[in-house]
């Protein structure tokens, strides 16, 4: 399950109320839990159809404070976690009297519809908006996957409509998306400057929860990286997840399209993988839970 860096917060002018927050987080490919007051009688806090937004780590909006906020936050974040071990959205309602079992005197009643957004599309973070990842971006959104692309140079910002899977982020300090990436995440790399594509890849590699970490390049720039890396505490063991020369190897061609080519097939290997693995692993714990 996506766990954040807890240094890295969504500034809090722009993420104040839950409309907000599901804007960011489904933006972010942040899980998070949205709690609706489907009913209240008597004297509550707040009244029928109020939101509040919460994920593993923050919590934004209300539905009145106290001891039923705080319960409802608790139960928020189960879901989350069994929604991720289950690879399946939750919802699940819940009645609570506002009497002192509660820690609550209002003497009304109040129940919670409380819902999870948990993202199971793979994310795939593209550093670098040159030739070939312009020619990449369009092969990848047509795939179930979730992209961030992200650059540092203005002038290559997108100027028509992206694929709703496909957000584009203008970033001075591209490295500082790192941090903010779920879980799994699968970055490739493919900047105009080597010395970013080394700083990405050194931070991506020191984060031990992303299995795939390709970058563009010859032999020569990937053998001179992983000395590098090496020598700036990254472990030997993580660079068997570091694939470099991206893509796959037995597609020729240096054009931009034949490159795309090549690393969207690489991926499509990776992606077709993983749904074997995963619908083996579902099997199992079925046949488990059957017997």
């Amino acid at each position: 399950m996506y766990q954040p860096d807890p240094s890295i917060q969504p500034p809090t002018w722009q993420v104040q109320r839950w409309f907000e927050a599901v804007n960011y987080c489904e933006k972010m490919a942040e899980p998070y839990a949205l709690i609706t007051v489907l009913s209240a009688a008597g004297s509550t806090p707040r009244e029928q159809g109020t939101k509040m937004v919460v994920t593993p780590d923050r919590q934004y909006d209300t539905i009145g404070g106290g001891h039923l906020e705080y319960k409802a936050i608790e139960l928020a974040r189960d879901a989350l976690i069994n929604a991720a071990k289950e690879r399946n959205n939750q919802q699940s309602v819940h009645s609570f009297p506002l009497a002192s079992s509660l820690g609550q005197c209002c003497g009304g009643a109040m129940k919670l519809l409380i819902e999870t957004h948990v993202n199971h599309q793979q994310v795939i973070a593209l550093f670098g908006a040159g030739h070939v990842a312009q020619a990449l971006v369009p092969i990848l959104a047509q795939m179930p996957v979730q992209v961030r692309w992200i650059d540092n140079r203005e002038a290559l910002t997108p100027t028509t409509p992206l694929p709703v899977n496909v957000s584009f982020m203008l970033d001075d300090s591209p490295t500082g998306e790192i941090p903010l990436l779920p879980v799994d995440s699968w970055v490739i790399i493919m900047t105009h400057d080597h010395q970013l594509d080394f700083e990405l890849a050194e931070k991506a590699l020191k984060r031990q929860d992303l299995p795939y970490v390709g970058m563009i390049g010859s032999d020569t720039k990937t053998r001179r990286f992983h000395q590098r890396l090496i020598a700036k505490g990254v472990p030997p063991a993580r660079l068997a997840a570091f694939y470099s020369p991206i893509g796959e190897q037995s597609i020729p061609g240096k054009l931009p399209i034949e490159v795309a080519v090549s690393v969207s097939a690489q991926i499509i290997q990776r992606l077709h993988t993983q749904h074997t693995v995963t619908a083996h692993q579902q099997s199992i714990q079925q046949e488990s839970h059957d017997a």
